[in-house]
Formats: C-alpha cells, structure tokens, sequence
C-alpha cells in the first residue's frame, strides 16, 4: 500500500478548518481543473458520519468515477472517508485536526492500492502517488487560504 501524508498549519479556528474539508461545494470549487462533480449521495453541503458521496473527474485523461463513505467522525479533530468503488482496489483518507499554539494543525494522510497487482505497485511508486499528493497539496493550499480569511 502507497501512502503519504501532508501537514498544513492554519491561522483559523479548527471548527473552520474541520468543516471546510468536509465540505462538498467547497471540495468542488477546489477542484475545478479536473472538471469534478458530486453525482450521487451527498451532493453538496457539509457530509456526516454514514454518508456518501459519488465524485466524477477527469484524472490522467480518463473520465472516472469514485464513491467515498465517511466511516469515523469525530468533530472537530477527525474523519474518515473510504473509497467504496472506484479505479483503486483501496483508497483511503485520513483527515485530522489539532489545536496548537492558537492555530489548527491540519494533517491528511492517504493509503491508497491500486488494482493489477506487482504492475499497480509500480504505478503507485512511480507516477501516482506524485499526482495524488500535488492534488491534495494543492486542495490543502486552498483550506488554507479560505480558512484564513473567514478566521
């Protein structure tokens, strides 16, 4: 299993913090370039503990669709969501929040396997766990900066 995480400090209130990455419209907006959109479960507004939501992008040329569940929640400093379908045999992503020296600690870690066994692991190695972290990376960045302006 490839994995990875990324940290990001955020002068905001972790409430702010917890709830924009939850949140489908927000997910949307940070993610124009890929063309994604929420097709099926929770489609937009703030996703809880139990929920679905079925996301449709374009990634590496190929129109494709995935289905996450949150499967742990813990408000503010946690939650889950795993891929239930999708073009990864497992995926994945942790999100957590800690409140420190008055600013929130944002940390995402991804666990994600692709399908087709000793070939997919080279993929994961070699070409997508790069694409997948400058996705999150980026989608992090913009956490980030909205986060902080609504303070």
């Amino acid at each position: 299993m490839a994995a990875f995480h990324i940290v990001t400090t955020i002068a905001a209130p972790i409430e702010v913090c917890f709830d924009l990455a939850r949140d489908i419209d927000f997910h949307l907006r940070t993610m124009e370039a890929t063309g994604e959109r929420a097709v099926a479960g929770r489609t937009s507004g703030l996703i809880e503990l139990g929920e679905t939501v079925t996301w449709e992008a374009k990634h590496l040329g190929v129109r494709q669709r995935l289905t996450a569940k949150i499967t742990a929640f813990d408000q503010p400093r946690h939650f889950r969501d795993e891929m239930t379908s999708g073009a990864f045999r497992s995926l994945v992503h942790d999100h957590r929040f800690e409140w420190q020296d008055g600013r929130t600690v944002m940390v995402d870690t991804l666990e994600f396997r692709s399908p087709y066994g000793v070939l997919g692991r080279m993929v994961d190695r070699i070409y997508l766990k790069g694409y997948l972290r400058r996705l999150l990376e980026h989608r992090c960045r913009l956490i980030k900066v909205e986060a902080e302006a609504r303070g």
